[in-house]
């Protein structure tokens, strides 16, 4: 596909699923469930770290967690005592188990009480010469501290060449401009062209299928060759094709003849 007809068809699928209409089955609209900053936060990482298999159960197993934490998400994790987060070992959702929503809340304490400015923002703000790769594993280190040792498969490492999608979900729902009522577009200091797409098996199916992609691995390495190659389309933005392959990947079930534009 001549790569002028292969943005046409990105662009047009970004219109029609970058969307409020798109939120409601999507994991965001748990954060979206807020509307302060730090609930917004707290909200926004712990729906994305459960963010795998079936999207329906995981905005109602999304709802039950927070359902937890009370209507102000942010609050219980800075105030909530021991044993009220010990009685968070009730909630489960496949493989996410009885201690890994209380070592989450543990690690998001640490991590907020580290921050002069009450945010996981601060974390992930990339220093002069580092990637986004830096940044996602300096947060990680800062949860580990807090958390038990089982619940740490849960926050993927891309220094070990995880291509850490679910963190890097978040951080496009954090960082890109709310301007079409999807993303919230909360955190000022990192640019949208410093993030890297969210990278899963059907993403990365459609990827390869369109000629975006050639590596076989979905990786680190691969998550950053395809924003590579959507930033040729949109260098200040490459994540907004995101809503691209997930629609022509999950809701339309993959590449056919119909997702060649008229020439």
């Amino acid at each position: 596909m001549p790569i002028e007809h292969l943005k046409e068809l990105l662009d047009s699928k970004v219109d029609l699923y970058e969307r409020p209409e798109f939120i409601a089955p999507d994991p965001i609209s748990i954060p979206h469930l807020y509307s302060r900053r730090q609930d917004i936060e707290v909200a926004g990482f712990l729906a994305a770290t459960i963010a795998w298999g079936n999207r329906k159960a995981i905005v109602a197993k999304g709802r039950q967690m927070l359902d937890r934490l009370g209507a102000d998400p942010y609050d219980f994790v800075m105030s909530a005592s021991e044993e009220q987060i010990d009685s968070l070992a009730s909630f489960v959702y496949r493989t996410f188990q009885r201690e890994d929503l209380p070592s989450m809340v543990r690690g998001l304490r640490s991590v907020f009480r580290s921050s002069q400015n009450q945010t996981l923002e601060d974390l992930f703000i990339p220093a002069p010469g580092e990637t986004l790769r830096d940044s996602v594993a300096r947060f990680r280190s800062a949860m580990v501290p807090s958390m038990a040792s089982r619940s740490l498969k849960h926050i993927a490492d891309p220094a070990r060449g995880a291509a850490a999608k679910r963190i890097c979900m978040f951080l496009r729902w954090m960082v890109r401009p709310a301007t079409r009522g999807v993303d919230f577009g909360l955190w000022k200091n990192i640019s949208p062209a410093q993030l890297v797409i969210p990278l899963d098996v059907h993403s990365g199916r459609t990827a390869r299928a369109l000629g975006l992609l050639d590596r076989s691995q979905d990786d680190w390495k691969a998550a950053a060759l395809l924003t590579d190659a959507l930033r040729l389309f949109s260098p200040s933005d490459p994540v907004r094709y995101d809503f691209a392959l997930f629609s022509i990947g999950i809701v339309e079930g993959g590449v056919d003849s119909t997702h060649a534009p008229a020439l």
